[in-house]
């Protein structure tokens, strides 16, 4: 069904267009019966206030200057609350005017005081050249209007600050631009050559503060620790301001950050125009294995016709390829699109057309970013696809529509990319297009859930033990401490412990009631705020000429499985193919290749719990009268010993098998902390009673030695699909015997002997084993607990999914032989993610079974308890059994 043009003339304005793209799919056939939930939201007013009676005159002119005669409600809070002296945080919607609420106080102090400075972070480069080109356009107009106020200098300072330019913005600037990692690395080690600009330090403002939460919150809690410390030696004691999006704990998160009393601003008192929010799942191709059609492709569907009616939008997608891939599928469009026009008299040549749609990511050069942004300003720039480099607040206008590719990970971040759409009083649509992923679909079909407040708690720990003695050693290396000084919330006792740790292990030595870096290295350099490895990898490759490169690093726990020997490592759209990688060394050796697969490690785990720090009976609601349980829930520290084994080599796009190799890499271990809940005896004897339980290990029979010997046997000890020989046991210490697999699965007859019969067993070895038994997997409901409650979690903790590890086991010995699920931190000493899936065990389980009953699929999908395998048998019916069960 083709899309109505009739509206595109000259006088047709943007708001016409976007009804009519609106009504449009409420009838098409192809997306209105997808179209899962539409909330519209009406225009609201501004709620707003005289100017305050202490505006100093200068930016009262200036802003009337620019046709602002009041504020908005919450910019008069703020400015009350900053002139009272308090720290404040603001969580206001996107384009609510925060920078404006934010600059006015600290523009009037820096007047009113001329030796004042305020020293703004930004969590990217990017948005802190933004946010320079707004406040010197602020600054340019009061200089118009003053003579004698002129030195309001403003500076960036970050990796990209010219050498030459920095001793000048250290002595002159007023208002200096950084993010916290130049701090951390650039700006604290050097106090003293900051010593002017410290004693002076009048405000901080931290700006995207919901961004600052997990490692790297917990990294930067401790680097405002160190900042505080050096403006008090300094004899300042700054004022903090912080800006955030809407998340669930504003105030905590400021509190945690700063470690100090917060005031909330979040009476958004902006004008809005209408919005419209849709959730679209794309339709279902596979009933029984629970198959949808690709997001993506629906995704570029939805963005041509955006496109076709002129109605300026921009699309996020998760990773840098998506965002080629789409890139790449638009532009196909827009080609067949003009060569389908060329008769038509509003025809352009191709080349005005190029700049129409863009990609927007990290790796394109600064100068196409900056021109990026001004297209989509200025309107010349119809579609840009971007990664949530574009989420936060860099100004790019006031953009028509925004499509949302999968979800983001947290409500505040989809809230956050869809207010990058319909600035002012404009109306505007959000789409977001579900994926197959169980989170998608829990949203899809729980629409309130997303639109209702929202659920996620931004978590920080800056006593995390690994963090905390990373920035002590960097703050002792700025300053010595004094026996008995604090150093954020850390109490005197503890913090002296640590001191004396490090006087042991010779990185400080203890003199004249201090306490003094003794190391020739400046700690801070080799400190990641991103991750809490302390370890990094160096990826090293040569240029086309011979000349070494170094590609980047990832961090130790990470390298196992992302640069282990033949993995494919992608660096800014570029594959390499690793040859070596050197542990003791922590140096990889790669190659740029161009190869049609990817590769994917393959992990095996063991826990251990070595502290059980909390535990709970769960009571099961119709026998609780009688002592009845249905399971336990744990939170405690544990160890995870990880090693892998293999990798498989997929094909790009179709996700072909294209093979499996083995590794002997040696194992790793994380000391950290989990989450864990075990079935108890009677519920166990329930499922089985009731036939909803398949995880007992398979007896097969007293015989199934002698049998498997003639089976390996018969085949002559060789692999029968790939003809791999069994290893010589006296040539090979680690020599493996072949596996004897069955045909037809064993749990497929009623017993050991029918399912025995020779002609039913054959000889693999284990690689192709386990490509036959993905195959035909039987999959438990333990598993499919274990995957829904590991996909969800996220959705509570506003986390990545790759923040959360999940182990299931259904002999689990440290729960004495009970079947159990464990989903923990993969942060060494945890983060705070499990304490928190302790704390919400209830809302889970509940979200959980409404996810998995919801489910459309017949037997398990990737959607709710994933797939049970192409020929198999999968878990969705015993995962809701055990569900039900622990819901009473």
């Amino acid at each position: 069904m083709g899309i109505p043009l009739s509206a595109h003339n000259g006088r047709t304005t943007g708001v016409t267009r976007l009804q009519t793209l609106l009504d449009f799919w409420k009838r098409d056939e192809q997306t209105a019966p997808n179209i899962s939930a539409w909330r519209t939201t009406p225009p609201r007013a501004a709620q707003t206030a005289p100017f305050p009676a202490d505006l100093l005159i200068p930016l009262r002119e200036a802003l009337s200057t620019r046709g602002i005669s009041s504020l908005y409600s919450h910019q008069l809070s703020a400015w009350t609350n900053i002139r009272a002296g308090k720290n404040i945080i603001l969580a206001t919607g996107t384009a609510s005017g925060k920078t404006l609420a934010y600059n006015l106080p600290v523009l009037a102090a820096l007047l009113e005081s001329p030796e004042a400075r305020a020293l703004y972070l930004f969590p990217t480069k990017a948005l802190a050249q933004d946010q320079l080109s707004v406040i010197s356009d602020q600054l340019s107009v009061l200089r118009t209007l003053m003579t004698d106020h002129s030195s309001l200098s403003t500076g960036i300072y970050d990796g990209d600050t010219p050498q030459a330019h920095r001793p000048s913005i250290r002595k002159n600037a007023r208002i200096v631009l950084s993010n916290p990692d130049m701090l951390h690395t650039g700006i604290l080690p050097h106090h003293a050559n900051w010593a002017d600009f410290f004693s002076n330090l009048r405000f901080v403002v931290i700006d995207e503060a919901h961004t600052y939460r997990g490692v790297f919150g917990s990294h930067v809690a401790n680097v405002i620790r160190r900042l505080k410390r050096a403006a008090n030696f300094y004899g300042a004691h700054p004022q903090f301001i912080l800006a955030s999006a809407t998340i669930g704990n504003p105030k905590e998160l400021a509190e945690a950050l700063i470690e100090e009393d917060v005031e909330l601003i979040d009476n958004d008192g902006s004008s809005r125009g209408e919005r419209h929010f849709i959730i679209y799942n794309p339709p279902v191709t596979n009933a029984t294995l629970g198959l949808r059609k690709s997001s993506l492709l629906e995704s570029v569907r939805l963005a041509t016709d955006l496109f076709k009616h002129d109605i300026q939008s921009i699309v996020f997608a998760r990773t840098r390829r998506t965002v080629e891939i789409i890139l790449t599928y638009l532009q196909e469009n827009r080609e067949q699109r003009i060569e389908n026009s060329r008769s038509s008299r509003n025809y352009s040549p191709i080349s005005n057309l190029q700049s129409l749609i863009r990609g927007y990511r990290s790796g394109y050069l600064p100068q196409q970013r900056r021109e990026i942004e001004q297209g989509l300003r200025d309107g010349s720039v119809k579609t840009v696809v971007a990664t949530t480099a574009l989420e936060l607040g860099i100004d790019i206008g006031g953009l028509g529509a925004a499509i949302i590719v999968g979800y983001p990970g947290t409500i505040a971040s989809a809230r956050q990319q869809s207010g990058r759409a319909g600035r002012g009083d404009s109306p505007a649509a959000s789409i977001l297009v579900a994926s197959p992923n169980p989170l998608d679909q829990f949203l899809a079909h729980h629409p309130d859930y997303f639109f209702g407040g929202s659920p996620e708690q931004a978590l920080v720990n800056p006593n995390h033990l690994l963090i905390l003695l990373e920035h002590l050693r960097c703050a002792m290396f700025e300053l010595p401490f004094k026996k008995g000084e604090g150093f954020g919330g850390i109490s005197d006792e503890l913090l002296e412990e640590y001191l004396e740790f490090m006087v042991a292990s010779q990185d400080a030595h203890f003199s004249d009631e201090k306490y003094y870096w003794m190391k020739d290295q400046y700690p801070a350099a080799n400190i990641s705020l991103r991750s809490a490895s302390p370890q990094s990898v160096v990826l090293q490759s040569v240029t086309e000429d011979g000349r070494p490169l170094t590609v980047g690093t990832v961090d130790g726990e990470s390298a196992s499985w992302m640069v282990h020997p033949g993995a494919i490592y992608m660096h800014e759209g570029q594959q390499y193919f690793v040859q070596e990688y050197n542990i003791e060394n922590h140096i990889a050796q790669l190659i740029p290749v161009g190869l049609d697969y990817y590769t994917e490690a393959q992990r095996q785990s063991e826990i251990q719990v070595t502290n059980e720090i909390e535990r709970a009976i769960l009571p099961s609601p119709e026998r609780g009268g009688s002592g009845g349980e249905v399971g336990s829930k744990s939170y405690g520290e544990i160890q995870v010993t990880t090693q892998v084994v293999g990798f498989r080599k997929l094909r790009w796009f179709t996700l072909e098998n294209l093979g499996e190799e083995p590794l002997d890499m040696p194992p790793s271990e994380l000391q950290t902390t989990g989450y864990w809940l075990s079935l108890s005896e009677e519920t166990l004897s329930r499922l089985r009673e009731s036939g909803s339980w398949s995880n007992d290990p398979n007896n097969y029979g007293p015989d199934w030695g002698k049998i498997r010997d003639r089976v390996r046997a018969r085949d002559k000890y060789q692999c029968q699909v790939c003809g791999t020989p069994e290893p010589d046991p006296s040539t090979s210490l680690r020599a493996r015997q072949h596996d004897v697999h069955h045909k037809i699965p064993f749990r497929s007859f009623t017993s050991a002997a029918e399912a025995n019969h020779l002609e039913n067993l054959i000889t693999l070895c284990s690689s192709c084993h386990r490509k036959v038994e993905q195959n035909v997997r039987i999959r438990s409901g333990l598993a499919g607990l274990g995957f829904a409650l590991g996909n969800l979690a996220p959705l509570f903790l506003m986390c990545d999914p790759r923040d959360l590890g999940t182990h299931t086991d259904p002999a689990w010995k440290p729960a004495n032989g009970l079947p159990t699920v464990v989903l923990y931190d993969l942060v060494p000493a945890g983060i705070g993610f499990s304490r928190k899936l302790f704390e919400i065990h209830d809302e889970l389980i509940q979200r959980a079974l409404e996810l998995v009953s919801d489910c459309g699929c017949e037997d398990g999908c990737p959607s709710c308890v994933g797939p049970g395998g192409e020929n198999g048998v999968g878990g969705k019916q015993e995962t809701l059994a055990i569900l039900r069960e622990l819901m009473g």
